[in-house]
């Protein structure tokens, strides 16, 4: 659960923040994530170091403490740097030195495909490890830490499946249906449909209310939910002639011109307050996002917002556990990390942190299976996600995705939806920002 730069910027900060504000803190360890990997304690244990991003939840979940009573010989010791931008030019710059690196090293789900393709000779192959079993993982998840010939670098944390989270009170009085699967049934199948319920909405919303909160919302949602995005299958950059970034500016700029947003920008303090004032409807949101709504909407709209199925499944977020072929206790750390992303552990850490399992076998578990959300009038948030996840296109990676998104949406939206510009000039001014970023 980790974002940045004034506003977050994909799933990883993100989701530190909300871990944090589910934990109560926004440090695991505090310090330098790129440790160097431990020797032993003064008790004479092993020591394994882990280094991560943000708030991953494993000390506050009391897994570690769980698996140092079964391992008596072990002490683990994690570090965190707050912020992934930080944390992961560190972590290459370790990686390609052989030094100063953690025994075990996060990695965020924007940089996997970087990873995978450029440092896998660096990373042990987890998919022999003792405890892993690929079948336990969601396959696209699988997929994602896995190399072109089959090393799996990465073992999968958490995953972000998105639903529409929705404003009952807002929805009875524009004169839409208020239960969960009748409103998934509004838009199923169909981000079309999504926004069609949206100028439903606006005929009679309450007045100072708008139907979602943001184009670039919107945006995210879509492109979230296809396969093939800003590289093709073989990694050629094709964000400009990519059917599905068509398809989802295509809508954002719908829901902009369509006065159907709020004009907000996500994670900016003017979008925390609309939460708290209720000026909006729906908002995209994997499962960290509800700790977020429940914090910024507070206690009054409790029982107001609702889950439901999205248009289509999609993920925001996610991370991966990696052991460096540097790492001082290779085995022994190669074994931590089989035994945190087991589906046991995955479970354990949602019911406390709200990091939804990358582990299938876990959505069976009852806590995952019986999980309900009474602050979204009682939602029965783990078959929800659990569904959604299972309907998660594989995606094809590219080692830009998130710059290219983050200018598509802080510069070509926002100069439509809040500075009144023309889709096309929005357009042009989006890919000139991502050329330039990438020095094209």
């Amino acid at each position: 659960m980790r974002r940045s730069s004034g506003r977050f910027r994909h799933r990883a900060v993100v989701l530190a923040a909300v871990a944090a504000l589910l934990a109560g803190c926004a440090d695991d360890g505090g310090g330098d994530s790129a440790s160097a990997s431990g020797g032993t304690d003064a008790e004479g244990r092993t020591t394994i170091t882990v280094g991560v991003f943000g708030v991953f939840g494993y000390k506050q979940a009391g897994l570690y403490d769980e698996y140092m009573e079964l391992h008596p010989d072990i002490a683990i010791k994690e570090t965190s740097i707050e912020r992934n931008e930080n944390y992961y030019p560190q972590l290459l710059t370790h990686l390609g030195t052989g030094s100063g690196l953690a025994d075990v090293q996060a990695v965020e789900v924007a940089n996997i495909a970087e990873v995978t393709a450029t440092q896998a000779d660096k990373l042990v192959d987890l998919s022999k490890a003792k405890g892993v079993r690929k079948d336990a993982f969601i396959p696209w998840k699988w997929q994602q830490g896995t190399t072109a010939d089959g090393k799996t670098v990465g073992l999968g944390t958490d995953i972000g499946p998105m639903a529409i989270c929705y404003r009952k009170d807002l929805f009875a009085k524009a004169g839409l249906p208020t239960d969960r699967k009748k409103v998934a049934q509004l838009w199923a199948g169909d981000w079309g449909k999504y926004l069609e319920t949206g100028r439903r909405y606006q005929d009679r919303a309450p007045g100072g209310t708008s139907f979602v909160d943001a184009a670039s919302g919107v945006y995210n949602a879509v492109i979230s939910s296809s396969a093939e995005t800003y590289y093709d299958a073989r990694g050629k950059l094709i964000y400009k002639d990519s059917p599905a970034v068509k398809e989802a500016w295509g809508y954002a700029m719908d829901a902009a011109t369509g006065k159907l947003t709020a004009k907000l920008q996500q994670f900016q303090k003017s979008w925390d307050q609309a939460f708290a004032n209720g000026t909006f409807a729906t908002v995209s949101c994997p499962p960290w996002m509800l700790g977020y709504i429940k914090e910024k909407a507070g206690p009054k709209a409790e029982d107001q917002w609702d889950v439901a199925a999205a248009p289509k499944p999609g993920n925001w977020g996610g991370s991966f556990l990696t052991v460096p072929s540097a790492a001082k206790h290779k085995d022994e750390a190669a074994e931590l990390a089989a035994w945190l992303t087991a589906p046991e552990q995955q479970a354990k850490l949602f019911e406390k942190q709200a990091s939804f399992p990358s582990s299938e076998a876990a959505y069976k578990l009852p806590q995952v299976a019986d999980a309900r959300h009474p602050y979204f009038g009682d939602a029965p948030t783990g078959k929800i996600f659990s569904a959604a996840a299972r309907g998660v296109p594989t995606q094809v990676l590219g080692p830009k995705d998130l710059l290219i998104k983050q200018n598509i949406q802080d510069v070509g939206i926002l100069q439509v939806e809040q500075q009144g510009k023309s889709p096309e000039a929005g357009w042009k001014a989006a890919v000139k920002s991502v050329d330039n970023a990438l020095d094209l």
